[in-house]
């Protein structure tokens, strides 16, 4: 067998281990699940996280999801908390503590105080009959059979299972909570995913002189002569009050060529799209884009609750934006 067999071997067997960890979860999802999440429900404070080790990573990184899914959250090493940093957590909080064996000398030095000051204490463990396990409200059992590690030594199933049944409490919590992606992006400001998410249609669209409009009974030529000078592509058609009629874009123009329509003798009403699809201002970029793509369609009117244009954008809008 050559060494890169050999290499290939060595992963497919990590991976087969570590997705056996991750199937064995599944029927662990049950009661001490559900009271885990109604604990930290009814926190009126802020989920500590405590692991040490690689239980610490996988503990920062639950720290950080529940922090950006709806559940205030940060993670405090229990040895720094041995020497001032438990001064961090107050009695309204509640600690989720992270370690395999379930009898980590540092989190379990925590314990008598942390059931001195009634702190709720969820944990997360290998072994459901550690001290840790007992200790807690509630214990989600994280263990599994084999670590992907040939020595069975070193944290690697463990370490993934755990990061799994993490992001399921998080999950679970976020839809418990009706988060929306707007309160996602509060918690993501910054870079493409700020953008995604905190951009509006009022940001992008083109509105008051940059807005193609022309009226029902305008020309074609008239109306190819108003997308020309505001170069959108398009051109918003209006009712005579002022509510939105339909759109006409470059698409219909060769729809319109396609059916050997005459150009210059033609009204706008025989070729336009009747309304089209809209947006409203204040809707979140991203949700625009995705109305793009669902239909198909290149470009969206903006309209205001009367149901009269007030902007448009294409998707060229959007590109330039960082949205798409």
């Amino acid at each position: 067998m050559t060494q890169a067999s050999e290499l290939i071997q060595s992963a497919q067997r990590t991976l087969r281990l570590e997705i056996e960890a991750v199937e064995s979860l599944l029927p662990r999802i049950s009661d001490a699940f559900v009271r885990a999440c109604e604990l930290i429900l009814a926190c009126k404070g802020r989920v500590v996280v405590v692991g040490m080790g690689k239980s610490g990573h996988i503990g920062k990184k639950i720290a950080a999801t529940l922090a950006s899914t709806g559940t205030t959250s940060f993670f405090v090493h229990p040895a720094e908390a041995s020497h001032g940093d438990m001064g961090m957590i107050t009695r309204d909080d509640v600690v989720l503590a992270l370690s395999n064996s379930g009898s980590t000398a540092e989190i379990i030095t925590l314990l008598p105080l942390i059931k001195r000051l009634g702190i709720t204490l969820i944990s997360m463990t290998g072994n459901p009959d550690s001290p840790l396990a007992k200790a807690a409200a509630a214990n989600l059992d994280a263990g599994v059979t084999q670590e992907a590690c040939p020595l069975n030594l070193a944290p690697t199933s463990s370490t993934t299972a755990a990061l799994v049944l993490g992001d399921a409490l998080a999950i679970a919590l976020l839809e418990a909570r009706g988060f929306t992606a707007e309160d996602f992006a509060f918690s993501h400001p910054g870079g493409a995913l700020g953008r995604r998410l905190l951009l509006k249609v009022e940001n992008v669209m083109h509105a008051g002189d940059s807005l193609p409009l022309v009226r029902r009974g305008t020309t074609l030529r008239d109306a190819l002569l108003e997308m020309t000078r505001k170069g959108l592509g398009m051109t918003v058609i209006v009712e005579n009050d002022g509510k939105l009629a339909g759109i006409f874009t470059d698409g219909d123009l060769r729809r319109t060529l396609d059916k050997g329509i005459d150009v210059r003798n033609a009204i706008i009403d025989e070729v336009m799209t009747p309304h089209g699809r809209t947006a409203r201002a204040e809707m979140l970029a991203a949700e625009a884009l995705k109305i793009m793509e669902d239909h198909k369609i290149n470009a969206l009117v903006v309209v205001d609750a009367a149901d009269q244009p007030v902007g448009a954008l294409n998707m060229h809008d959007l590109l330039r934006a960082g949205v798409m």
